[in-house]
């Protein structure tokens, strides 16, 4: 697919959604000047580990859901207008996830 496309595609997600992907990120970004803070103080190399698992653990949870939402709404939306290409770059995508 060129990548003029690309820039095209929107993607077909309902406000709620979008809205609570936004506010976990928010979090995240909360969580990350958090850990910015206890580097610059000194803290415990270990408590900041256990901290930075924590947002990966976040990160992982945003993007599942982003996952999801895409299946239910992007990618049968595109299935069913006939793009069946989307299926490829999805495969290509979770390859590239689980690495």
């Amino acid at each position: 697919m060129s990548s003029d496309l690309k820039v095209k595609r929107k993607a077909h997600h309902p406000y709620e959604t979008k809205e609570k992907m936004v506010n976990r990120l928010n979090r995240i970004e909360g969580q990350i000047r958090g850990i910015a803070k206890m580097i610059n103080e000194d803290v415990y190399c270990d408590d900041i580990l256990h901290q930075f698992m924590s947002v990966e653990s976040a990160i992982n949870g945003v993007k599942n859901s982003l996952l999801e939402a895409h299946l239910k709404s992007c990618v049968v939306h595109q299935i069913q207008e006939g793009q069946l290409e989307v299926v490829d770059e999805l495969l290509n995508t979770i390859s590239k996830m689980t690495k």
